[in-house]
């Protein structure tokens, strides 16, 4: 199921995965925002915070991706630990990956790498879906970079940043705004 063993990075053993509930959406948005908002997202190397202030989800949204009919939302846990997860949304000929985050202190052991591999085998597997896209903050130049390590392409396409709009946060910069990459899944 994985390419890595996660346990350099804080955990023993292999992560194992399984579908968000209505019962884990308070530790969704507990981890979501642990990992870019805040202090404590500062532990990792995904925050966002210096980007951005205020919230990065809620309940209300979190929710709605885990009751979406045409998503999933991937849970990874270890030794009995909620450590990172991830959304997939079906889409006409490809699915969407978001809301991909990392307990911030086991950021860069290899459980990112360990997820973004299973979710891309629930597309390719489960789904029969051929591309998987994203969007990724421009100025996040690591984390594209670390994407394109593990074959995810810009696309030269970019979506504005909702500014005005709170759900996505309070932005401390003017120009930002989100990159489009994707990665060719090939046939099972």
């Amino acid at each position: 199921m994985s390419e890595t063993t996660a346990g350099s990075a804080g955990f023993t053993g292999e992560p194992t995965f399984r579908r968000a509930t209505a019962a884990d959406v308070p530790a969704l948005v507990e981890l979501v925002e642990s990992a870019y908002r805040g202090e404590s997202s500062r532990a990792g190397w995904t925050t966002e915070a210096h980007l951005l202030e205020g919230r990065r989800t809620d309940a209300a949204g979190v929710t709605e991706a885990v009751e979406d009919p045409q998503g999933v939302v991937l849970l990874a846990e270890a030794d009995g630990e909620l450590v990172a997860c991830c959304q997939l949304e079906r889409r006409e000929g490809s699915a969407y990956f978001g809301m991909f985050s990392v307990r911030p202190t086991l950021q860069g052991g290899g459980i990112g790498r360990v997820v973004l591999v299973e979710a891309e085998r629930v597309a390719r597997e489960e789904w029969g879906v051929g591309l998987l896209e994203m969007k990724v903050i421009e100025q996040r130049g690591e984390l594209i970079a670390w994407y394109e390590r593990r074959g995810y392409r810009r696309t030269g396409e970019y979506s504005p940043f909702p500014y005005g709009d709170e759900r996505f946060g309070l932005p401390l910069r003017s120009d930002l705004r989100f990159a489009v990459l994707t990665k060719e899944l090939p046939a099972v």
